[in-house]
């Protein structure tokens, strides 16, 4: 059986913030998510998350997850002490305890993987993730007698000027049995610099301690500042372009760049400079995006354009033209071939084959057909103070320049409406409809 205990406690002050330290974002997920999804297939009977700063806010922000326990520290007073709560919670398991931190997010699921099955081939008391660092100032160090076996992790306050020159430090990733780890957990003592209980001081404890070095010392890169946090945050972005980049996906600029994770991207897509895409993203073949687009949880299908804009939310056609500086908003739907230029705003409205939005317009809480053209300056106006309301338009109508459309309305097909009119009442087909009033002049004289 496997248990697995998350460190998610501290209050992360040196990232000078309000937010608790694990809900800082990295790539669109936050710290604590991250290392949830490294976890997934390692199937273990408890998922624990020791909390204490903010706890509430970090349990709402994991209230998606319906197999969490949260366990309260509480004071902080070190990371033996946040293990010494899960005594109760874990009464009577017999198995593995696994223990990560919410501050370390580029955890690899086959890493835990390897780690576990070391642990168990040797039978250790505990096995740690271990790293060796140019530069490792910041970490423990890991000291071994001649047949590997650690004897102690020393942490840097706590070493002599020589202990510091060990370039082997622990990564704060450990796998124990827990029926010897629970043993000695009350045996430990905070006579140490910090005046705090470490679970470092239970490899001493324990009859037998390995390490398993990491490949990639980045893979357990803790994060305690923002400068780290922009580190890592580069070291993902990195491997993203460059895993599209093998696959046929072209970055103009890829630092001025950023994808999600959740992206996925055809063959001969172009990406231009300060393009930014969020969420779960689906842009098909040949779409040309930027510069200086945003698009958020949307599907883009073949040879779409994307110029200056942002579109969030929505699924745009092939052979569809956005922008320059348009925005498309959730719930929308622009279909093939169409064409929403320049200050154009579209939300929560269906957009038919071939349809023309060109310039200057707001289309809002509408379905309209195919091949219509929209004409500068058209409004729909769909709110009443009060309550939204649908506009509909059919087939090849055409609305003039600053035609005001208000809500609830349909409008016919082959319908055309004059530069100008505030229409408010429903229009038959085939109709021309023209809304002004009366031209007054009045001189200087009179």
């Amino acid at each position: 059986m496997l248990a697995i205990a998350i460190l998610a406690a501290g209050k992360g002050t040196r990232m000078k913030s309000d937010l608790p330290k694990v809900l800082h974002h990295l790539a669109g997920k936050s710290l604590i998510d991250r290392v949830l999804s490294c976890t997934k297939g390692l199937n273990p009977s408890h998922r624990l998350i020791v909390v204490g700063h903010q706890a509430k806010v970090v349990e709402e922000s994991l209230k998606h997850y319906q197999d969490l326990d949260f366990v309260l520290q509480q004071p902080q007073n070190g990371t033996g002490h946040a293990i010494q709560q899960l005594i109760p919670q874990l009464k009577g398991f017999n198995g593995e305890l696994l223990v990560l931190n919410g501050d370390v997010p580029l955890l690899k699921e086959a890493t835990l993987s390897s780690l576990l099955k070391f642990h168990k081939k040797t039978n250790a008391s505990v096995t740690f993730l271990s790293s060796s660092l140019e530069s490792p100032t910041g970490y423990g160090r890991v000291f071994t007698n001649e047949s590997g076996q650690v004897k102690e992790i020393i942490e840097e306050r706590d070493c002599t000027t020589e202990q510091r020159k060990n370039k082997l430090v622990n990564a704060g990733i450990y796998c124990f049995n827990w029926q010897q780890l629970s043993a000695v957990l009350n045996l430990l003592s905070s006579q140490n610099s910090q005046e705090e209980i470490y679970l470092t001081d239970t490899i001493s404890l324990l009859e037998k301690a390995l390490h398993y070095e990491v490949d990639d010392p980045l893979e357990v890169k803790g994060i305690n500042d923002r400068n780290q946090l922009s580190e890592c945050e580069q070291y993902i972005q990195e491997k993203l372009k460059s895993f599209w980049m093998a696959k046929g996906v072209s970055f103009i600029d890829p630092i001025s760049c950023s994808v999600s994770e959740d992206s996925n991207f055809g063959i001969d897509v172009i990406i231009e400079p300060q393009t930014h895409l969020r969420g779960k993203c689906n842009i098909g073949n040949g779409c040309h995006l930027g510069p200086g687009s945003v698009i958020t949880n949307s599907t883009l299908e073949e040879n779409v354009l994307a110029i200056h804009s942002f579109i969030n939310e929505a699924t745009v056609g092939n052979n569809t033209s956005i922008g320059p500086f348009a925005h498309v908003r959730p719930d929308s739907n622009i279909s093939k071939n169409s064409k929403i230029g320049n200050f154009v705003e579209i939300k929560k409205s269906f957009i038919g084959e071939g349809t023309k939005i060109n310039h200057l317009s707001y289309v809002g809480d509408s379905t309209l057909g195919k091949k219509i053209n929209i004409g500068a300056g058209t409004i729909t106006a769909n709110f009443d103070g009060k309550n939204k309301h649908k506009t509909l338009i059919d087939d090849y109508s055409k609305t003039g320049a600053n035609s005001v459309l208000v809500a609830p309305i349909k409008i016919g097909s082959h319908v055309t409406i004059g530069a100008g009119s505030t229409i408010s009442k429903d229009i038959p087909d085939k109709s021309l409809v023209v809304e002004r009033s009366k031209t007054i002049i009045k001189t200087k004289s009179d």
